[in-house]
This record gives structure tokens, C-alpha cells and sequence, in this order.
């Protein structure tokens, strides 16, 4: 049963092609009539959201250290926001919910700040293993207590997205499946609660975008 579940998040092949994936280029359709066309009320929300995050993104990263920072941060928010909400729709892969993107966004993005910070702050990563005010009795165990954590959070970055991707759709999933075996006055209920289900994973599609991004931006800052 849980093998026949989960197979629904399975990418399927067709003449040895992973096709499913293709959804994830779908959002590169929608960028070019938005800047050649006259902006509509959606482009004109994009910028504002955008613009908004520009600024939370370079208080966060720093005001003299965001030189073009923002719009990458902008970018990796953008393709997650477009996937976790593409995925909402029937018959459409939710790339979001495997691991396999999911990890590749955080993995890279983990390494390339790990390098950049051990190679020109040196010293400043050596004292980010220590906080301020720690016994010296306590120093070791707070070297491996930082090291450890550091070490996983493309784990976490990864796993967090995924889970909260797969957990609304697994949900919504197993109450569909009992649709047949309810009786009418039952039915209605369902169709209730999944439109409240949708309502939810709509949010928390927006919301683990969000926080992908931010995280993913006191990273940075902690190398600078």
C-alpha cells in the first residue's frame, strides 16, 4: 500500500525520458511576455513582490555587501515559488517533492559559501565555531555542536522543502482515495475539506519558497 502511494510521486518515462521533468522549464515561457508586452496587474504584483524582497534580501545579506546578491536570491525564490504552486495542479510533476532538485539547489549553494568564506574569512569561519561567551570547558564540545550543524543544513534545507511539498499531497491523496466508499452526504464534506487542504498547500507553497530563499540568505551573511 505505502509502495503504491508513494509511487504516485514517481517521474514517469516515455521512450526513456523523464518528461515530467519538463515542468520544471515551464515557468522560462512566462518571462519573455513579461517584458515585452504592456505590464498587467499580475506583472505589476511580480515587481512589487520582487522589489520587496530586494530590500528584506539586502538588510539581511548587508547594505555594502549586496552588489547583485539579491537578485540571485530573488531568482532561486522564483523557481521554487513557480514549482511549489505548479505542482498544485492535476496530472502536473511536483519537482519540489523529490530530493533530487530539491538537494541540488542546497547543495551547491552550501559549498560555493562554505569555499568562499573558508578561503577569504578564514579566521572569521574559525570564531563562528565558538559563540561569544562560551567557557572555555565547553569550547570543544561547541566546535563539534557547530561544525555538525553547519554540516547538515543543506540536508535540512533540502529535506524541509521536500517534506512539506509531499506531506499536503500525501494528505490530500489518501482522502481521495476513500471518495468511492463514501456516501453522498460524506462526499460533500471531502470536497470541503479538500478545497481547504488546497487553500493550505497554496500557503505553504508560498511560505517554503520564502523560506528557502531566507535561509538560504543568513547563510551568505554569515561567511561575509
Amino acid at each position: 500500500m505505502i509502495m503504491n502511494l508513494f509511487s504516485s510521486f514517481d517521474p514517469t518515462s516515455n521512450l526513456n525520458l523523464s518528461l515530467n521533468w519538463m515542468g520544471t522549464l515551464i515557468g522560462l515561457l512566462i518571462i519573455p511576455p513579461m517584458f515585452w508586452l504592456i505590464p498587467s496587474r499580475i506583472n505589476m504584483m511580480w515587481i512589487k513582490m520582487t522589489t520587496i524582497l530586494h530590500q528584506e534580501f539586502k538588510i539581511l545579506i548587508g547594505v555594502h555587501k549586496s552588489q547583485g546578491s539579491t537578485l540571485m536570491f530573488i531568482s532561486l525564490f522564483s523557481i521554487i515559488l513557480f514549482n511549489n504552486f505548479i505542482g498544485l495542479f492535476p496530472y502536473i510533476f511536483t519537482s519540489t517533492s523529490h530530493m533530487v532538485l530539491t538537494f541540488s539547489l542546497a547543495l551547491p549553494l552550501w559549498l560555493s559559501f562554505m569555499l568562499y568564506g573558508w578561503i577569504n574569512n578564514t579566521i572569521h569561519m574559525l570564531a563562528h565555531l565558538v559563540p561569544q561567551g562560551t567557557p572555555p570547558v565547553l569550547m570543544p564540545f561547541m566546535v563539534c555542536i557547530e561544525s555538525i550543524s553547519n554540516i547538515i543544513r543543506p540536508g535540512t534545507l533540502a529535506i524541509r522543502l521536500s517534506a512539506n511539498m509531499i506531506a499536503g499531497h500525501l494528505l490530500m491523496t489518501l482522502l481521495g482515495n476513500t471518495g468511492p466508499f463514501l456516501s453522498l452526504w460524506m462526499i460533500n464534506i471531502l470536497i470541503i475539506t479538500q478545497l481547504l487542504l488546497l487553500t493550505l498547500e497554496t500557503a505553504v507553497s508560498m511560505i517554503q519558497s520564502y523560506v528557502f530563499a531566507v535561509l538560504s540568505t543568513l547563510y551568505s551573511s554569515e561567511v561575509n
